[in-house]
Protein backbone atom coordinates (compact mmCIF):
# COMPACT_ATOMS: atom_id res chain seq x y z
CA UNK A 1 0.00 0.00 0.00
CA UNK A 2 0.93 3.41 -0.72
CA UNK A 3 -0.77 6.78 1.23
CA UNK A 4 1.95 9.42 1.38
CA UNK A 5 4.93 10.06 -1.04
CA UNK A 6 7.29 12.92 -1.58
CA UNK A 7 8.52 14.96 -4.65
CA UNK A 8 11.39 16.96 -4.01
CA UNK A 9 13.96 16.46 -6.40
CA UNK A 10 14.58 19.95 -8.97
CA UNK A 11 11.86 19.51 -11.57
CA UNK A 12 15.29 20.04 -14.36
CA UNK A 13 16.72 16.70 -12.84
CA UNK A 14 13.11 14.98 -12.82
CA UNK A 15 12.85 15.72 -16.50
CA UNK A 16 16.39 14.89 -17.11
CA UNK A 17 15.83 11.05 -15.32
CA UNK A 18 12.45 10.59 -16.88
CA UNK A 19 12.67 12.13 -20.16
CA UNK A 20 9.23 13.79 -20.85
CA UNK A 21 9.24 16.43 -23.01
CA UNK A 22 6.92 19.05 -21.08
CA UNK A 23 9.23 21.68 -18.82
CA UNK A 24 6.91 22.12 -15.68
CA UNK A 25 7.87 23.96 -12.83
CA UNK A 26 6.83 22.66 -9.88
CA UNK A 27 7.75 23.46 -5.58
CA UNK A 28 9.02 20.26 -3.23
CA UNK A 29 6.39 18.42 -1.76
CA UNK A 30 6.87 16.11 1.15
CA UNK A 31 3.60 14.83 1.91
CA UNK A 32 1.81 14.09 -0.85
CA UNK A 33 -2.28 12.28 0.13
CA UNK A 34 -4.66 10.37 -2.05
CA UNK A 35 -7.16 13.38 -3.67
CA UNK A 36 -4.79 16.00 -4.55
CA UNK A 37 -3.51 16.56 -7.79
CA UNK A 38 -0.15 14.71 -8.67
CA UNK A 39 2.43 14.60 -11.82
CA UNK A 40 2.14 11.86 -13.73
CA UNK A 41 4.15 10.35 -16.95
CA UNK A 42 2.12 8.68 -19.70
CA UNK A 43 2.79 7.94 -23.50
CA UNK A 44 1.27 10.08 -25.85
CA UNK A 45 1.30 9.28 -29.79
CA UNK A 46 2.73 12.55 -31.66
CA UNK A 47 2.42 13.81 -34.90
CA UNK A 48 5.15 11.99 -36.65
CA UNK A 49 3.81 8.72 -35.58
CA UNK A 50 5.91 8.30 -32.71
CA UNK A 51 5.37 8.71 -29.08
CA UNK A 52 6.45 10.88 -26.54
CA UNK A 53 6.43 10.61 -22.87
CA UNK A 54 4.08 13.71 -21.29
CA UNK A 55 3.93 14.87 -17.75
CA UNK A 56 0.34 15.69 -17.39
CA UNK A 57 -1.37 16.78 -13.66
CA UNK A 58 -4.04 14.19 -12.36
CA UNK A 59 -6.30 13.51 -9.54
CA UNK A 60 -4.34 10.61 -7.11
CA UNK A 61 -8.09 8.92 -7.05
CA UNK A 62 -8.76 6.55 -10.01
CA UNK A 63 -12.23 7.04 -11.03
CA UNK A 64 -13.30 4.22 -14.02
CA UNK A 65 -15.25 5.17 -16.98
CA UNK A 66 -18.68 3.87 -15.62
CA UNK A 67 -18.79 5.66 -12.06
CA UNK A 68 -21.86 8.41 -12.69
CA UNK A 69 -21.33 10.21 -9.28
CA UNK A 70 -17.94 10.55 -7.72
CA UNK A 71 -18.97 11.59 -4.59
CA UNK A 72 -20.55 8.30 -3.96
CA UNK A 73 -17.80 6.36 -5.08
CA UNK A 74 -14.60 5.37 -2.84
CA UNK A 75 -11.38 7.22 -3.42
CA UNK A 76 -9.68 4.45 -5.26
CA UNK A 77 -5.25 5.46 -4.69
CA UNK A 78 -4.48 1.78 -4.65
CA UNK A 79 -4.82 -1.00 -7.18
CA UNK A 80 -3.53 -4.99 -6.20
CA UNK A 81 -1.45 -6.16 -9.40
CA UNK A 82 -2.79 -9.52 -8.90
CA UNK A 83 -6.25 -8.79 -9.89
CA UNK A 84 -5.78 -6.12 -12.81
CA UNK A 85 -7.35 -8.16 -14.95
CA UNK A 86 -10.27 -9.68 -12.56
CA UNK A 87 -12.16 -6.35 -11.84
CA UNK A 88 -13.94 -4.05 -13.55
CA UNK A 89 -12.72 -0.71 -12.16
CA UNK A 90 -9.13 -1.22 -13.90
CA UNK A 91 -9.64 -4.17 -16.66
CA UNK A 92 -9.54 -1.33 -19.56
CA UNK A 93 -6.74 0.89 -18.18
CA UNK A 94 -3.91 -1.96 -17.23
CA UNK A 95 -4.40 -2.37 -21.09
CA UNK A 96 -4.81 1.35 -22.58
CA UNK A 97 -4.28 3.50 -19.92
CA UNK A 98 -0.76 2.60 -18.20
CA UNK A 99 1.43 5.39 -16.89
CA UNK A 100 4.39 6.19 -14.41
CA UNK A 101 4.43 7.88 -11.11
CA UNK A 102 7.20 9.32 -9.81
CA UNK A 103 8.64 10.06 -6.09
CA UNK A 104 11.77 10.50 -3.87
CA UNK A 105 10.50 8.68 -1.42
CA UNK A 106 7.06 7.37 0.03
CA UNK A 107 5.69 6.44 3.36
CA UNK A 108 4.98 3.69 5.30
CA UNK A 109 3.21 2.37 8.73
CA UNK A 110 4.34 -0.12 10.76
CA UNK A 111 0.94 -1.23 12.45
CA UNK A 112 1.16 -0.71 16.09
CA UNK A 113 -1.13 -2.02 19.27
CA UNK A 114 -2.97 -0.82 22.55
CA UNK A 115 0.16 0.00 23.92
CA UNK A 116 2.73 0.83 20.32
CA UNK A 117 1.46 3.49 18.02
CA UNK A 118 1.73 3.11 14.33
CA UNK A 119 5.13 3.96 13.21
CA UNK A 120 5.63 5.66 10.19
CA UNK A 121 9.14 4.96 7.69
CA UNK A 122 10.43 6.47 5.07
CA UNK A 123 11.48 4.40 2.07
CA UNK A 124 13.40 5.70 -0.98
CA UNK A 125 15.88 4.05 -3.08
CA UNK A 126 19.42 3.98 -1.97
CA UNK A 127 21.02 5.04 -4.98
CA UNK A 128 19.01 8.07 -4.24
CA UNK A 129 17.54 8.80 -8.10
CA UNK A 130 13.67 8.98 -8.11
CA UNK A 131 11.04 6.09 -7.70
CA UNK A 132 9.56 5.43 -10.51
CA UNK A 133 5.61 3.41 -9.55
CA UNK A 134 3.61 1.68 -12.14
CA UNK A 135 0.31 3.83 -12.43
CA UNK A 136 -2.99 3.29 -14.13
CA UNK A 137 -4.73 6.31 -15.51
CA UNK A 138 -8.29 7.41 -16.20
CA UNK A 139 -9.74 10.48 -18.02
CA UNK A 140 -13.69 10.56 -15.87
CA UNK A 141 -16.34 12.26 -18.24
CA UNK A 142 -19.67 13.56 -16.32
CA UNK A 143 -23.15 14.16 -17.30
CA UNK A 144 -22.50 17.58 -17.88
CA UNK A 145 -19.49 16.79 -20.35
CA UNK A 146 -16.70 17.90 -17.57
CA UNK A 147 -13.57 15.81 -17.45
CA UNK A 148 -11.19 15.09 -14.72
CA UNK A 149 -7.62 13.35 -15.01
CA UNK A 150 -7.64 10.51 -12.10
CA UNK A 151 -4.96 8.02 -11.62
CA UNK A 152 -3.71 5.31 -9.01
CA UNK A 153 -0.90 3.18 -7.96
CA UNK A 154 -0.49 -0.26 -8.40
CA UNK A 155 0.97 -2.03 -5.65
CA UNK A 156 2.55 -5.59 -4.98
CA UNK A 157 3.69 -7.81 -2.74
CA UNK A 158 6.73 -6.29 0.05
CA UNK A 159 9.81 -7.73 -0.66
CA UNK A 160 11.91 -10.07 2.12
CA UNK A 161 13.29 -6.41 3.65
CA UNK A 162 10.41 -4.34 3.21
CA UNK A 163 8.15 -6.50 4.86
CA UNK A 164 8.97 -6.42 8.22
CA UNK A 165 6.68 -3.04 7.82
CA UNK A 166 3.90 -3.73 5.65
CA UNK A 167 3.00 -6.48 3.00
CA UNK A 168 2.69 -4.37 0.40
CA UNK A 169 5.08 -1.83 -2.07
CA UNK A 170 4.25 0.36 -4.43
CA UNK A 171 5.70 -1.68 -7.86
CA UNK A 172 8.82 0.11 -8.56
CA UNK A 173 9.74 0.10 -12.07
CA UNK A 174 13.34 0.33 -13.38
CA UNK A 175 14.64 3.04 -16.22
CA UNK A 176 14.73 0.42 -18.62
CA UNK A 177 11.04 -0.95 -18.16
CA UNK A 178 9.71 2.41 -18.23
CA UNK A 179 8.43 2.35 -22.32
CA UNK A 180 7.75 -0.98 -21.85
CA UNK A 181 5.20 -0.30 -19.33
CA UNK A 182 3.63 2.94 -20.88
CA UNK A 183 3.83 1.39 -24.11
CA UNK A 184 0.25 0.17 -25.19
CA UNK A 185 0.51 -0.08 -28.88
CA UNK A 186 3.06 -2.72 -29.11
CA UNK A 187 3.27 -4.14 -25.97
CA UNK A 188 0.68 -7.12 -24.61
CA UNK A 189 -0.67 -6.77 -21.09
CA UNK A 190 0.47 -10.19 -20.02
CA UNK A 191 3.94 -9.15 -20.93
CA UNK A 192 3.35 -5.73 -18.59
CA UNK A 193 2.08 -7.44 -16.09
CA UNK A 194 5.04 -8.84 -15.59
CA UNK A 195 6.97 -5.97 -14.32
CA UNK A 196 4.67 -5.60 -11.27
CA UNK A 197 7.21 -8.13 -8.62
CA UNK A 198 8.64 -6.84 -5.48
CA UNK A 199 12.51 -5.13 -5.69
CA UNK A 200 15.62 -6.49 -4.88
CA UNK A 201 16.38 -5.95 -1.51
CA UNK A 202 19.10 -3.79 -2.49
CA UNK A 203 16.68 -1.52 -3.86
CA UNK A 204 15.20 0.23 -1.37
CA UNK A 205 16.23 1.67 1.72
CA UNK A 206 14.02 2.50 4.89
CA UNK A 207 14.22 4.06 8.32
CA UNK A 208 11.58 5.48 10.98
CA UNK A 209 10.55 8.80 10.95
CA UNK A 210 8.55 10.41 13.54
CA UNK A 211 4.99 11.31 13.87
CA UNK A 212 4.37 14.60 12.18
CA UNK A 213 4.42 12.35 8.88
CA UNK A 214 0.50 11.58 10.32
CA UNK A 215 -1.24 15.18 9.36
CA UNK A 216 -1.35 15.60 6.39
CA UNK A 217 -1.04 19.98 6.41
CA UNK A 218 2.87 18.90 7.52
CA UNK A 219 4.70 19.74 4.38
CA UNK A 220 8.31 20.59 5.51
CA UNK A 221 11.46 19.06 5.29
CA UNK A 222 11.54 18.34 9.12
CA UNK A 223 9.32 15.40 8.77
CA UNK A 224 11.44 13.18 6.96
CA UNK A 225 14.18 13.40 9.77
CA UNK A 226 15.34 10.03 10.83
CA UNK A 227 14.08 9.40 14.54
CA UNK A 228 17.50 9.21 16.67
CA UNK A 229 17.79 6.71 19.00
CA UNK A 230 17.36 7.37 22.52
CA UNK A 231 20.40 8.13 24.61
CA UNK A 232 21.88 5.31 26.43
CA UNK A 233 22.67 6.34 30.24
CA UNK A 234 26.41 6.08 31.25
CA UNK A 235 26.36 3.74 33.81
CA UNK A 236 27.43 5.72 36.90
CA UNK A 237 31.26 5.32 37.44
CA UNK A 238 31.63 2.82 40.66
CA UNK A 239 32.98 4.78 43.48
CA UNK A 240 36.92 4.46 44.16
CA UNK A 241 38.02 3.47 47.36
CA UNK A 242 38.90 7.06 48.14
CA UNK A 243 35.68 8.02 47.17
CA UNK A 244 33.52 6.43 50.10
CA UNK A 245 33.59 7.93 53.62
CA UNK A 246 35.27 5.93 56.43
CA UNK A 247 32.86 4.59 58.69
CA UNK A 248 33.16 2.63 61.98
CA UNK A 249 33.05 -1.55 61.65
CA UNK A 250 30.50 -3.46 63.61
CA UNK A 251 33.06 -6.31 63.28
Amino acid sequence: MCGRFAITSPPQAVRAFFAYCDQPNFPPRYNIAPSEPVPIIRLDRNAAGGADRRFILARWGFLPGFVKDPKGFPLIFNARSETLLQKASFRNAVKRRRCLFFADAFYEWRAGNKTIPSQPFLVRRYDRNPMAFAGLWETWIGPNGEELDTACIVTTAANGATAAIHHRLPAVLEPKNFDFWLDIETERVDDALRLLRPPENNILEFFEIGPAVNKVTNDSPEIQEPVKPAPVKAPSAKPSKSDVPEQGSLF
